[in-house]
């Protein structure tokens, strides 16, 4: 009988502290290891976002932070198209803005675990899941 490999539907800052090295970022590694990661298709602006405000707070590392994110490019993480309307809806129902409600209609939609380091996203999350509606 074929495996099938989990779908996770990852965030941009639980994927941002991988990228960086964050101190989560090891253990977010391992949450994601051994599946299929998809995100929404905003995820590369709100990575490049995190990137440049690294970049402006540590002129230091601007290069070294451009090529990490450049990593990002080579990941494999199907970027998904969202239903922005249910998305508002979402958003509006639990509290959140609708880019994190794009990752939780997602999550949904997939079936898939949220995996991220937004505490209110991560708390709305479980909520609904405890209500059978993720």
């Amino acid at each position: 009988m074929p495996t099938v490999t989990p779908v996770k539907v990852v965030d941009a800052s639980a994927l941002a502290a991988v990228l960086f090295g964050e101190p989560e970022g090891e253990a977010i590694a391992a949450r994601l290891e051994a599946s299929r990661l998809a995100a929404p298709a905003l995820l590369p602006f709100e990575v490049a976002s995190v990137c440049l405000k690294k970049m402006r707070r540590h002129p230091e590392i601007g290069d070294k932070a451009a090529a990490t994110f450049d990593m990002l490019a080579r990941m494999e993480i199907d970027l998904v198209g969202i239903d922005l309307a249910g998305a508002l809806r979402l958003a509006d129902e639990a509290g959140l803005s609708v880019y994190d409600a794009s990752y939780l209609w997602l999550a949904r939609e997939l079936r898939a675990e949220l995996v991220t380091l937004d505490k209110r996203l991560e708390t709305v999350s479980a909520a609904m899941a405890g209500r059978g509606t993720t």
